[in-house]
């Protein structure tokens, strides 16, 4: 690493980052195929490394680029994997001031012009080292034309010239381009060597921090190096010598881990109003309820591996009692309510992320968590149908609620049968309910039509009334010749809502003769009889000579005006009072 005391204060992600392949942290498959590229005089035209932020890229483009060019302290050593860095290449490659190494940030340099200075240059020699390397930083920032233009150059590179990309998105890197590289994928650190890592800094910076806090650092650095180191530096920082667990998390803004625990148990046990009381006092306490959902989230996750494969219980970055207590968790809790509970704090966390108030979101999100806690099995569910006893028939014409009938084979009854699912021979109840009683209920086919009148079924009703000819009826069974305007369906609709409505089956069967005239032609010629006998009368004879154009519209009988009448009068008063009279 670099010089721990240089002049002036600087940053401990450029103070210590590392020189030689020795020095990077998590990289052993890269390192040992560079090593034996390097013994072997196989060195690849061009390299391109990818990885997440912070493992390295940039740090191994410019160690290969030392390795290529180093000539050690005597001034006649060759390529190698351990750079002296005292020769003046060494130097000024790592000073970023070496005229044969020339690094291009794409993300700020991303046209075909800018490659085009590049392919220029490549036909001159290197004006002092071995080789002219060309360094590009975020290289899938480029644009199509400008991977274009420098596919040629990079297929067959002079003997001098070296490329060395870097990239955090290589999906987005042509594949033209990538199969001119020899690839390295930089892997996120493990735990273990970050917090070897991040202690060994901090021995050298004399600072001293708890291994708790060293652990919260590695979780928050999600296997980045940069990330670990720079959170380092903020938390000697803050801590002002001694740094402990909760500086760094209120540093943070996370909830304690043993806080965040307290409150899943909560959860679910169905407290909703303990955990609405215990994330009420870790806001209070700053905590982030985004960071206090993602945290239940991230624990629920760890349970369910654990649940799983309990090894994965031995991480370093978990206290002892959090591991217990995760333990004991798996062990506790059915697989189904740990994927329930991460599926709805997945959609939790993104409710909270866009609500205006991020703490409602998380309060409702809790509220319903705890609710769905108590929530039966699919197992208890199907142990309480069983344990229900059967009902009895209902007084809706013996149909039992909750049901399902089916017709019997012979005498319009039905037959329904309920079994208890996963027994051995269980009893089988077997109720047969008579479809008689209920069906006497209809004993014309003009109760069927007050039926659907009865259900407003307005497009059956107008179908009945006009295309329907009925030639048979009995309770149950309607035959019957459709007319020419019918619907092809009607029969199969009629049916299907009769049994609906009714909860018995019934038979409706298309016949080819004997049908009746329709209710819609009795009821027209109802009316007709009567405007033809009003026709005959002579006053109205008379009206109508006078106006041939007249219509007779409406014809009421007296029976209809009296009925009409009846409905009008007012009730009878056996006793009306007198204002006048005298108590």
């Amino acid at each position: 690493m670099s010089d721990p005391t240089p002049d002036g204060y600087r940053v401990l992600a450029r103070k210590y980052r590392p020189e030689t392949f020795v020095d990077l942290v998590g990289q052993d498959a890269m390192v040992r195929t560079l090593k034996n590229a390097f013994a072997a005089d196989r060195i690849a035209q061009a390299f391109i490394m990818t990885g997440i932020r912070g493992t390295g890229k940039t740090t191994t483009a410019r160690i290969i680029a030392k390795g290529m060019n180093c000539i050690g302290p005597d001034g006649s050593s060759g390529p190698t994997t351990e750079p002296c860095g005292e020769c003046e290449h060494c130097t000024a490659i790592m000073e970023g001031r070496h005229v044969d190494v020339m690094e291009m940030d794409a993300a700020s340099r991303t046209g075909v012009s800018d490659v085009r200075e590049i392919i220029d240059s490549v036909r001159y020699r290197a004006a002092s080292a071995r080789y002219k390397i060309y360094i590009i930083d975020e290289v899938h920032m480029l644009s199509t034309s400008a991977f274009n233009a420098l596919l040629k150059t990079l297929e067959e590179p002079p003997e001098h010239v070296k490329f060395i990309f870097a990239t955090t998105e290589i999906r987005k890197v042509p594949v033209t381009v990538l199969s001119r590289c020899q690839r390295f994928d930089l892997r996120r650190i493990e735990p273990e060597d970050m917090i070897a890592l991040i202690h060994k800094i901090a021995t050298a910076e004399g600072a001293e921090i708890a291994d708790d806090a060293l652990a919260l650092i590695v979780r928050a650095a999600e296997g980045s190096a940069r990330d670990a180191t720079s959170l380092l530096d903020q938390a000697i920082s803050h801590g002002a010598g001694e740094t402990t667990a909760d500086q760094v998390r209120a540093m943070l803004g996370l909830a304690d881990r043993g806080r965040v625990l307290d409150l899943m148990d909560m959860i679910l046990r169905g407290d909703a109003a303990g955990a609405l009381t215990e994330l009420s006092s870790q806001y209070a306490q700053g905590a982030d309820p985004l960071a206090v959902l993602r945290d239940l989230a991230e624990i629920t996750h760890w349970v369910s591996v654990v649940k799983i494969t309990p090894d994965a219980a031995d991480d370093p970055t978990i206290s002892p009692d959090e591991r217990s207590r995760g333990s004991a968790m798996a062990e506790a809790l059915p697989m189904r309510v740990l994927t329930r509970m991460w599926q709805m704090l997945l959609k939790a966390l993104e409710e909270v992320a866009a609500a205006p108030n991020a703490m409602m979101a998380a309060e409702m999100a809790v509220i319903r968590l705890t609710h769905v806690a108590d929530l039966p099995s699919p197992e208890e569910l199907i142990r309480r149908l069983q344990d229900t006893p059967t009902p009895s028939p209902g007084p809706n014409g013996g149909r039992p609620a909750q049901s399902t009938s089916a017709p019997a084979a012979s005498g319009g009854n039905s037959a329904i049968a309920s079994a208890p699912r996963g027994g051995n021979g269980g009893a089988v109840t077997a109720l047969a309910v008579n479809a008689d009683g209920a069906l006497a209920r209809f004993p014309t086919f003009d109760t069927v039509v007050e039926l659907i009148r009865t259900n407003r079924d307005v497009k059956l009703l107008v179908e009945v009334e006009t295309t329907l000819q009925l030639a048979a009826y009995q309770p149950g069974r309607i035959e019957f010749v459709p007319t020419d305007r019918a619907p092809h369906d009607m029969a199969q609709r009629l049916g299907s809502c009769l049994q609906s409505w009714t909860g018995n089956r019934w038979a409706v069967i298309v016949v080819n003769e004997g049908g009746a005239e329709t209710i819609a032609d009795k009821r027209d010629a109802a009316e007709n009889a009567l405007k033809n006998q009003a026709l005959e009368h002579p006053m109205v004879a008379a009206v109508l000579a006078q106006f041939p154009k007249a219509k007779i519209t409406d014809i009421r009988t007296p029976d209809q005006i009296a009925a009409s009448a009846e409905v009008e009068a007012l009730p009878e008063v056996d006793d009306e009072w007198d204002p006048f009279e005298e108590d």
